[in-house]
């Protein structure tokens, strides 16, 4: 925790001014600077799945599926770094955090590129596969870095009020640019396979931009200047399991949030396995299926976020989580019987229920920290959330051992995730909350004094 002198530097640092949210620059920046970055993860990413999904064992045995590989190799660092970000995102303004994080993007990125055009003259070898390994690790700890000042900035910046509606903004634009990420990159691999490199430049310049968006975002001061490093803050600092104390509903919605993103990271590898094992696809319709989802969620995150209002809404998490179970069952049972065009209307039909799930729930986790612990209490939520993916990994590289041993078709999988989120529904009963910003509480806190 930090020292008196640090907690007063954080109570008296000028407020930075709350705007209308659509006429607000920087708005418009935070939302351009996420959405070119998670395009560039997901065109990245998604090549190197791909790479991965199929790969040939060298004893003349059935292809081997490392995509569990990659995933784990991307989650580890926000397990590792998510404190320290958070940490970081407390202690200096956001916005430079921010800033930074873009700048490594671009260095990770031209590292990638070298390794592309060293696939295109060797092909996949097993060095080559450790090195692409490795660079997803990298590109995971930017991602880390990046996230606790990405979402700890909003409250900063906006209204309480307009939460809903930045979160719902947020969440669809990045959800569009996962959209659009996969499709391209299932073109680029199919396309320009002899000449991944390409891709690579596209990654690099990519990332310059969105370096320069994020120069568009203002500046609010640190939230805890001179904040002291200490053992916790590398995991989860005491000032969180404290907050946790007083708020068990914060957090049991951050356990739900973890659970909820090992089942979305199951969910989004299992369609790669799907549509190249179940549905035979080549390259770019498997990129297709997989960005639909990411269709449904953009959808559902605009509609959660207007549903939702002022206020944490249970009634539209609920309906999102209910429809979810539904969507991850349905497709189980239907499997290779949905076909390409089948399998793209359930996609965009689950990810509508997912959207209107995750857009309450986020506004909730990020309004009710007090201002001075928000960069922590998101790195602690990132933490969590890529806890649960680095055990997607492990589930995943179980399940598809099951799979194969019994026969058993890839849609499998979607009922084991389906399975885990209706285990969520029967246990967790949230109630609404009223979303106002502090001047607002103080100002009801006197006119019941003056009425008393």
């Amino acid at each position: 925790m930090g020292d008196s002198t640090t907690m007063a530097a954080s109570a008296t640092a000028e407020p930075q001014p709350r705007r209308v949210l659509w006429y607000d620059v920087a708005f418009w920046g935070m939302t351009a600077t996420q959405f070119l970055g998670a395009f560039n993860d997901n065109l990245f990413k998604q090549i190197l799945l791909l790479l991965f999904v199929k790969i040939p064992s060298p004893d003349g045995g059935p292809d081997r599926d490392l995509q569990w590989l990659g995933m784990l190799a991307f989650a580890l660092p926000f397990v590792l770094f998510s404190g320290y970000a958070g940490h970081l995102s407390d202690r200096y303004p956001k916005r430079r955090v921010i800033v930074l994080s873009k700048v490594a993007e671009i260095v990770v990125m031209a590292i990638g590129c070298l390794l592309f055009l060293w696939y295109s003259r060797t092909g996949l070898t097993g060095t080559l596969i450790c090195l692409l390994t490795v660079t997803l690790f990298a590109m995971g700890a930017q991602s880390a870095f990046f996230g606790p000042g990405k979402y700890g900035i909003l409250p900063e910046l906006f209204h309480q009020r307009d939460l809903p509606n930045a979160n719902g903004v947020i969440l669809m634009t990045t959800f569009l640019a996962v959209i659009l990420g996969t499709a391209i990159g299932g073109e680029l691999k199919e396309n320009f396979a002899d000449r991944l490199w390409v891709s690579g430049m596209v990654s690099v310049a990519i990332a310059v931009v969105g370096t320069g968006t994020a120069f568009l975002i203002r500046s609010p001061a640190a939230a805890q200047p001179g904040l002291q490093l200490e053992r916790g803050s590398l995991w989860i600092p005491q000032d969180i399991w404290e907050l946790f104390k007083r708020q068990r509903g914060l957090y049991y919605a951050v356990l739900v949030s973890s659970v909820f993103w090992m089942v979305a990271s199951l969910v989004m590898t299992a369609i790669n396995g799907f549509a190249k094992y179940d549905l035979e696809l080549p390259d770019s319709k498997a990129s297709r299926l997989l960005s639909t989802i990411s269709l449904g969620i953009a959808v559902g995150s605009i509609v959660g976020g207007l549903a939702s209002k002022d206020r944490f809404n249970t009634r539209v998490m609920k309906t999102g989580l209910w429809g979810m179970v539904g969507g991850l069952l349905a497709t189980a049972v239907l499997g290779s019987w949905l076909g390409f065009w089948g399998g793209v209307a359930m996609m965009v039909i689950l990810g509508g229920f997912t959207g209107a799930f995750a857009v309450p729930l986020q506004v909730y986790i990020q309004s009710c920290p007090p201002e001075a612990l928000k960069g922590r209490m998101i790195a602690t939520q990132n933490l969590l959330n890529w806890v649960g993916i680095l055990l997607a990994a492990g589930v995943y590289f179980a399940l598809e051992r099951l799979l194969k041993w019994f026969e058993w078709p890839y849609a499998m999988m979607f009922a084991a995730a389906g399975g885990m989120m209706l285990l969520v529904g029967a246990l967790y009963h949230p109630h609404d909350v009223v979303l106002v910003d502090k001047p607002e509480i103080e100002e009801r806190e006197a006119e019941q004094l003056e009425g008393g």
